[in-house]
C-alpha cells in the first residue's frame, strides 16, 4: 500500500504540475502556509510579520488586501514550517502539485485504514464506488481545491484511531501529535484521547505525544522565541475577517436568530455536557466499547461548537460514516451494498447541489455548515447501541500493543 501510494503521489504530481498548478495555480489555503514557511526558510523573516504577510497577499490577490478581505495570514503555530521545510524551496507550482498529490494520497490512505478498522469487507464494486466517492465527497473535494491542511489532519486523526484499533500505541501518540498543527480540529478529540490513554496507563502512547509534540514545541522557541504571542495575535484577529462562525452560530443567529448569543451559549453547553457523558463512560468507566462512539461524537462536537471551522474539515465524518456502511452490508449482504450506494450518492450529489444553488458572490452558503454536523450528531445519538454492539473502533488491550512500525 506504501509503495502504491508513493508511486501514485509521484504520477499526480507531474499530472497535476502540467495540467493544472503551473498553468493555473491556485490552493489558496495552502498558499498562505506555504508562502510563510518560504519567508522563514528563504528569506529569514518572521511569518507572522508585515512583511509575510504582504507576501502572502501578493502572490494571491497581487497587491495588498483591502480591509474587507482574507489578509491570508500564516496563522498556524511555528513547527507548521518545519513540517513544510521541503517544499518551501520549490516553485510554488511544483510545490502546489506535490501537496495536492500528498492530499490526495492521504484521503485514499486514510480510507483504506479506516476499512481495516471497522473490519469492512466491501466488494469490488462497492470499494471502487466508495474510493470515489471520497474523493468527490464534498468536503474532501473542496479541501483539495483550496489546498486544505485539513486533511491532513483527518489522515493523522485516522491513523491515530487505526493505530489504536491495531494496538500500536507509539504510533498513535506520534500520529495525534502532529495533528496539532491545525488545532481547532482537535482541540477536543486530542484531549479525549490523551485522558483516555491516561487513565488506561497506556504509557507509550503518551511518552511518544509527549516527545514529539514537546519536540516540536522546543524547536519552535529554539527558531523564534516570540513566536506564539505572534500566532496568537494573528488568531485574535481571525473572527474580524470571517464572515460565518461555527455551525452552532450559524443556526443561533442566522436560521433562528431569537436565541441569540444566550441560545448559542446554551447550546454549546449542551452538547458539552453529552461528550462529557460519553468522556465517562469511555474513560472513567474504561468501557472500551464506548471508546470509538465517544471518539466520533467528540469530533462532531468539535466542529459544531469551534469558533472558526471550515467545511473542508467536515472530512473527518467519513470516519462515523464508513462504520455505517459495514453495518447496512453486514444486516443484508444482498441488497446492503446497493443502499450503501445510493447513500453515497445522495451524499455526494446532494451536498454539491446545495453548494451551486446557494453560492453567493463565490463564497459557501452558511446552509452548508448545517447538514452533515447536525446530521451526524442526531445519528450518532440515535445509534448508540449499534457502535456498542459492534465495539467500532475499539481500541486493541495494552498486552497486544505493537512497534511504532
Amino acid at each position: 500500500m506504501a509503495l502504491l501510494l508513493l508511486g501514485l503521489v509521484v504520477a499526480l504530481a507531474a499530472g497535476l504540475y502540467i495540467f493544472k498548478s503551473a498553468p493555473h495555480p491556485g490552493a489558496n489555503d495552502f498558499y498562505s502556509r506555504w508562502s510563510g514557511a518560504r519567508s522563514f526558510w528563504v528569506d529569514s523573516l518572521d511569518p507572522y510579520g508585515e512583511e509575510a504577510s504582504l507576501a502572502i497577499q501578493i502572490g494571491i490577490y497581487g497587491r495588498p488586501v483591502t480591509p474587507d478581505e482574507d489578509p491570508g495570514y500564516f496563522a498556524y503555530p511555528l513547527y507548521t514550517v518545519f513540517l513544510i521545510a521541503p517544499l518551501a524551496p520549490l516553485s510554488y507550482a511544483w510545490a502546489e502539485a506535490i501537496w495536492l498529490a500528498l492530499l490526495m494520497a492521504m484521503l485514499i490512505g486514510a480510507l483504506a485504514l479506516l476499512i481495516d478498522a471497522c473490519r469492512w469487507r466491501p466488494g469490488p464494486l462497492l470499494l471502487g464506488a466508495t474510493l470515489l466517492w471520497t474523493l468527490l465527497f464534498y468536503p474532501a473535494a473542496r479541501g483539495i481545491l483550496l489546498g486544505q491542511p485539513g486533511i491532513a489532519v483527518y489522515f493523522l486523526e485516522v491513523v491515530t484511531l487505526w493505530a489504536l484499533v491495531r494496538g500500536r500505541d507509539g504510533l498513535a501518540g506520534a500520529a495525534l501529535a502532529f495533528s496539532t498543527v491545525k488545532p481547532q480540529m482537535g482541540f477536543l478529540f486530542v484531549p479525549f484521547v490523551l485522558l483516555w490513554a491516561l487513565r488506561s496507563r497506556r504509557w507509550r502512547l503518551i511518552g511518544w505525544f509527549a516527545g514529539i509534540w514537546g519536540g516540536l514545541m522546543l524547536l519552535s522557541f529554539l527558531a523564534q522565541p516570540g513566536w506564539f504571542s505572534a500566532w496568537w495575535g494573528q488568531l485574535s484577529r481571525y473572527t474580524s475577517y470571517t464572515a460565518i462562525g461555527s455551525p452552532v452560530w450559524v443556526l443561533a443567529r442566522v436560521y433562528l436568530p431569537f436565541l441569540g448569543q444566550a441560545g448559542e451559549a446554551a447550546l454549546t453547553i449542551g452538547l458539552l455536557l453529552i461528550m462529557g457523558w460519553a468522556w465517562w463512560r469511555a474513560i472513567a468507566r474504561q468501557q472500551a466499547a464506548e471508546f470509538g462512539w465517544a471518539a466520533c461524537l467528540t469530533l462532531t462536537v468539535t466542529h459544531l461548537i469551534a469558533v472558526r471551522t471550515a467545511t473542508p474539515h467536515f472530512v473527518v465524518f467519513i470516519i462515523p460514516l464508513l462504520f455505517y456502511f459495514k453495518a447496512l452490508t453486514d444486516a443484508d449482504p444482498r441488497r446492503g451494498p446497493w443502499v450503501v450506494l445510493a447513500i453515497q450518492g445522495v451524499l455526494l450529489i446532494g451536498l454539491w447541489v446545495l453548494f451551486l444553488t446557494t453560492v453567493q458572490a463565490r463564497f459557501e452558503h452558511p446552509a452548508l455548515y448545517l447538514p452533515l454536523p447536525f446530521g451526524m450528531l442526531f445519528l450518532l445519538l440515535a445509534t448508540r447501541r449499534l457502535w456498542l454492539a459492534y465495539a467500532a473502533l475499539a481500541p486493541a488491550d495494552a498486552n497486544s500493543e505493537g512497534a511504532i512500525s
